[in-house]
């Protein structure tokens, strides 16, 4: 099953509209929004061997597209690497898609220190050239897209904020079964 680019393009363009008007940076939760697109882009990973959906199947997996140099992703990855240790053992894979806004954020030596004074131990792809990034059709930082067990995208967030109902949706997720 393909996922329908066209309906993310649309989520996000309506979640924009809310996040301008002051309201929710998310959409609620569904049956799915297709499947999970590939990170098969990545010119780089770091913190791990490339993954991709296929090797990811059977986890719940929380995709994170973020930059270090934005304040939005800085304020949202103390909850993502939270929920990164809390529920890894229950079977929640979460990985960063680090997609540069400037032409600095490209360069790896930074990226790599940037990722070690973050804290981010999970694995982050290096998508300097937007191969991940257009992939998923995504268009905001930071960016989370929560995929069932079965690799199907079920919920996305745009912007930060609501880290107890996107939480939520990942014990959702997790209880769901395989």
């Amino acid at each position: 099953m393909k996922i329908d680019r066209r309906l993310l393009l649309k989520a996000g363009g309506i979640a924009l509209a809310l996040t301008d008007l002051g309201l929710a940076g998310h959409l609620l939760a569904r049956d799915s929004y297709g499947a999970m697109p590939s990170l098969s882009g990545a010119s780089q990973w770091l913190n791990s061997a490339p993954l991709d959906a296929p090797g990811l199947q059977g986890k719940v997996v929380l995709v994170d597209f973020w930059t270090w140099d934005c304040i939005n992703c800085q304020r949202s990855l103390p909850h993502v690497n939270d929920w990164a240790r809390r529920y890894a053992d229950q079977g929640l894979v979460v990985v960063g898609v680090h997609t540069p806004e400037y032409e600095y954020e490209h360069d790896l030596g930074t990226l790599r220190d940037k990722v070690v004074s973050l804290g981010i131990t999970y694995p982050v792809a290096v998508d300097n050239d937007y191969k991940v990034w257009n992939a998923w059709g995504n268009q905001f930082w930071p960016a989370h897209y929560f995929v069932d067990r079965k690799g199907q995208v079920r919920h996305v967030h745009f912007g930060e904020g609501d880290y107890g109902g996107q939480e939520q949706v990942l014990q959702a997720l997790l209880a769901e079964k395989g």
